[in-house]
C-alpha cells in the first residue's frame, strides 16, 4: 500500500526565532515546531525529563493500600509471593518488586507461569498450590491480574491475602481484591499509561517512603530505586507503552541508570548483547538488544532465569545466565523467520492480502514466538494481525494480535469475543484463546469490524514528515542535537525527514539472516551517506530496477563502529519518479 508523506509546515521566521533562542540547529527547532513547541520556553520544559517531575506514588489508586498491605506483612514476617508475567514487563516488574522487599528483610520469593503451559496472568491451580504451601502469604501480582475475577474470587474464598497490581485494560467487572492501576475507575491519576514495570516502581516507591520517615526513603532504599529505575525503563520500552510525560521520564533516567548503576545481570546481559561498556545507552538498545534477550526466556519457558539473571549477586551465574538467555534468543530468532515465512504464504495462498485485519494459524507455530511474528506480518501487509498456534489435542489455540497504524485492536477483539475463549491486552497487542471450530468466524468477524473503522476517503496511509532536509544538513553537530529529543518509542518517535534528488553509489545489498535487511550508499550533490533498512531486503530489486532520482524517507542517528561514528539514515520509505507524488507542503 503507498504512503502519502505529509510535511509539517515550514516557518523560515519561526524557526530562525527559536534557533536564536535555544542556541540549536535550524534542523532541531523545524522538528520542535512540527511537534507544536512553538518558543523556547516551551521547548526548554519539553527537552526536559527530571525525575522531580514524576507524580508520588500516593496519587496512583491503589498505591496507599497495597504499600501498606505489604507492609504489614513485611514487619509481622509473612511470606510475600511476587505473582509475575512472562514477558519483559512481567519480569522487569518481578525483579523490581523482588529487589525492593529484599532489601526490606522480607521473606520473598516469586512465580512466573509458564508460557506455554499456564498461559497468561493468574490461574486458579497456581492460586490453589501457593495456598496449599502457606495459607498465610500475601500474593502480590504484577503486569496481571486486573481480568482475573474468578481467581480472585478463589483467592478470597480460600483466605489468601491478593494484591493486585497491574496495567492492562479494565473490564465491566473488578476482581474483588486489593487494586493498583493508575486507569481504576473513580481515581484521577494524570497518567494512565505506565507499563506494569512502572506501576511496580511507584509501589516500590510507596513502600520504600513507608520503611523510611514516611515521605523519604532511606539513603539505601533510595540508591536502590536509583537502579530500579533502569529496570522500569526496559519494562517501558520492550511494553511499546507511549513514551511520553511519565514514560519518558522514567525511560529518559532509567538509560542514565543501565550506564552507571546496572546490576551485575543486566551487565552480563548488555556484553552478550554487544552494548559496549560506557556507551551513551538509546531506547533503541533496549527495544533491539536488550529486551528481545529477557523476552525470548519467557517466550520459551525459561521467565524464571531471566528474573534470576536481573536479579542474582553472584557475576559467575550472571554471566552463565546471559550466555544462555542468548542462546535462547538465537533460537527465538530462527523458529521466528520460519514462522514469518509460513505466515506470508498463507496469506497469498488464500488471497487475503485485501482483508481489513488478518487472522493466521497453524498447528505447527510456537505459541511462544508468534507475538513478534504478529508484529512483523502486521507492518509488512499494513493491516492488524492475529497469529494462532493450535493444539490440535485440545481442540484450541493460544494467540497474539498486533495492531497497525493506531487501530484499537483491544476493542476489536471485545466486539468479537463471541467466537473467542477469552481475550486480553490493550489497544496495540493483545492475547487470544479460540476454540478451532470458531476460528473461521473469528476471522471473519475481525475482517469485518475491521473493514468499518477505516477512513472511507482515505484508504491510503499517511506518513507525517518533519521536515524535507538536504544530506548536507545531516551534518554531525545536528544530528547529535536531534538526541536532545529522546529517548524515542511509541507516540514519540524519531525525527523523520525527507531527502530528495537522491542517487545509488552502489547497488542495494541485502544482509542479515534470511537477508531481511538492506544496506545502501547513497548520494545527494557531493556528499555521501550510507543507510539502512531494517526487514526491507525485499525493497533491493525494486530500488535497483527504480529509473531517475530516488526520494527517501527516514531518521537520522549514528553508527559506531571501533570508536569512529558517522551519521547513517535509517529508511522508513522510498519514492521514485513513478510513484504518487507527497502531500502536503514544504512552505
Amino acid at each position: 500500500m503507498p504512503r502519502h508523506w505529509r510535511y509539517a509546515p515550514h516557518d523560515s521566521a519561526l524557526i530562525g526565532g527559536l534557533t536564536r533562542e535555544l542556541g540549536c540547529s535550524p534542523l532541531l527547532a523545524q522538528v520542535l515546531l512540527s511537534r507544536g513547541v512553538n518558543n523556547g520556553a516551551e521547548a526548554k520544559l519539553y527537552l526536559s525529563a527530571q525525575l522531580k517531575d514524576l507524580h508520588e506514588p500516593e496519587e496512583l489508586p491503589g498505591a496507599s493500600e497495597a504499600a501498606d498491605r505489604v507492609v504489614a506483612a513485611i514487619r509481622s514476617q509473612r511470606r510475600i509471593t511476587i505473582y509475575g508475567d512472562y514477558d519483559v514487563d512481567g519480569v522487569t516488574a518481578t525483579s523490581i518488586l523482588w529487589y525492593c522487599l529484599k532489601l526490606a528483610g522480607a521473606t520473598v520469593d516469586y512465580y512466573i507461569p509458564s508460557r506455554l503451559e499456564e498461559g497468561y496472568g493468574l490461574n486458579s491451580e497456581a492460586i490453589r498450590t501457593l495456598h496449599e504451601e502457606d495459607p498465610e502469604r500475601l500474593v502480590v501480582t504484577v503486569d496481571c491480574g486486573v481480568s482475573a475475577i474468578e481467581q480472585a474470587a478463589l483467592a478470597k474464598e480460600l483466605g489468601l491475602e491478593l494484591v493486585i497490581t497491574d496495567h492492562h485494560t479494565i473490564g465491566d467487572v473488578l476482581p474483588d481484591a486489593c487494586i493498583m492501576h493508575p486507569r481504576l475507575p473513580g481515581g484521577t491519576y494524570p497518567f494512565g499509561d505506565l507499563c506494569g514495570a512502572g506501576v511496580a516502581f511507584k509501589l516500590a516507591w510507596a513502600i520504600c517512603q513507608r520503611l523510611g520517615d514516611g515521605k523519604k526513603a532511606s539513603p539505601r532504599m533510595k540508591e536502590f530505586l536509583l537502579t530500579a529505575i533502569g529496570l522500569a525503563a526496559v519494562g517501558t520500552v520492550a511494553d511499546v507503552v507511549p513514551l511520553v510525560r511519565e514514560n519518558r521520564i522514567l525511560v529518559a533516567n532509567g538509560l542514565q541508570s543501565l550506564a552507571n548503576r546496572a546490576t551485575l545481570g543486566m551487565k552480563a546481559l548488555m556484553k552478550v548483547a554487544g552494548i559496549e561498556e560506557g556507551k551513551v545507552l538509546t531506547a533503541e538498545d533496549i527495544g533491539f538488544a536488550i529486551g528481545p534477550r529477557i523476552n525470548a526466556a519467557g517466550r520459551l519457558g525459561q521467565a524464571r532465569l531471566a528474573v534470576e539473571l536481573l536479579t542474582t549477586d553472584n557475576a559467575t551465574r550472571a554471566a552463565q545466565l546471559a550466555e544462555y538467555v542468548d542462546q535462547l534468543n538465537k533460537n527465538r530468532q530462527t523458529v521466528e523467520r520460519r514462522i514469518f515465512k509460513e505466515a506470508k504464504e498463507q496469506v497469498e495462498s488464500n488471497g487475503w492480502e485485501d482483508r481489513a485485519a488478518l487472522v493466521l494459524a497453524s498447528g505447527e507455530w510456537h505459541p511462544g514466538v508468534i507475538g513478534i511474528v504478529a508484529s512483523r506480518i502486521a507492518e509488512h501487509f499494513e493491516k492488524p494481525t492475529v497469529l494462532i498456534a493450535l493444539n490440535d489435542t485440545e481442540g484450541t489455540g493460544q494467540g497474539s494480535g498486533r495492531s497497525f497504524n493506531g487501530f484499537d485492536l483491544y476493542s476489536a477483539l471485545a466486539s468479537c469475543q463471541e467466537h473467542l475463549l477469552g481475550f486480553g491486552g490493550h489497544r496495540a497487542a493483545a492475547g487470544v484463546r479460540v476454540d478451532v471450530e470458531r476460528l473461521e468466524q473469528f476471522r471473519v468477524a475481525l475482517h469485518e469490524y475491521a473493514a468499518t473503522q477505516q477512513d472511507a476517503d482515505e484508504g491510503d496511509i499517511v506518513l507525517p514528515i518533519d521536515a524535507e532536509v538536504t544530506f548536507a544538513d545531516l551534518h554531525h553537530k545536528a544530528v547529535q542535537e536531534l538526541e536532545r529529543l529522546g529517548p524515542f518509542g511509541a507516540e514519540h518517535r524519531r525525527p523523520r525527514f525527507v531527502a530528495n534528488r537522491v542517487e545509488l553509489v552502489d547497488p542495494p545489498k541485502k544482509m542479515g539472516g534470511g537477508d531481511r535487511h538492506l544496506s545502501l550508499k547513497l548520494k545527494q550533490g557531493h556528499k555521501v551517506l550510507r543507510a539502512i533498512a531494517f526487514g526491507k531486503g525485499d525493497w533491493a530489486d525494486e530500488i535497483a530496477a527504480a529509473t531517475g532520482s530516488l526520494s527517501f524517507c527516514f531518521s537520522a542517528g549514528f553508527n559506531s563502529y571501533r570508536g569512529y561514528e558517522s551519521v547513517e539514515l535509517q529508511l522508513i520509505d522510498w519514492q521514485s519518479q513513478e510513484t504518487p507524488a507527497p502531500i502536503g507542503s514544504t512552505t
